[in-house]
């Protein structure tokens, strides 16, 4: 995985305000780079520094293995949930997801320039790396 990469994903993730969320291929769009498996790899061996809760499947359904630590963070953040949620917080057992229809994230227009200088960044750094190092490239 390149580090451009990984480092303008969890630029984009910092972003994303408690109670919100994004799908994995929601944060591959607004990077204009990558696709849904990408940010979910970078997600799973590089988002534990960041609110990783708030990007999931586009399904709703939270990170496997990480559901009751999850949960706790969507309630605690007000998160909009669907499914057997009462039951879950009460006993643990019961299936619910994320309503992503009400919960995802819409940026502001200064959400967007931090996006974009982020998406820009992103694009120099591969570049960068592309082009071959052969003092004939101009």
């Amino acid at each position: 995985m390149r580090m451009e990469l990984v480092e303008a994903v969890l630029g984009v993730v910092r972003l994303v305000p408690p109670g919100a969320v994004l799908a994995y291929g929601d944060v591959a769009e607004l990077l204009g780079h990558g696709g849904p498996r990408q940010v979910g790899s970078v997600m799973s061996h590089h988002g534990s520094g960041v609110a990783w809760w708030r990007i999931l499947r586009s399904s709703g359904e939270a990170p496997p293995g990480h559901e009751a630590e999850a949960f706790r963070r969507y309630r605690a953040e007000g998160t909009a949930l669907r499914g057997d949620v009462e039951q879950f917080e009460r006993s643990g057992e019961g299936r619910w997801r994320v309503d992503i229809a009400a919960a995802r994230w819409s940026p502001t227009e200064a959400d967007f320039d931090r996006i974009d200088a982020i998406s820009e960044e992103l694009e120099r750094q591969l570049h960068k790396l592309s082009v071959p190092d052969d003092e004939m490239t101009v």
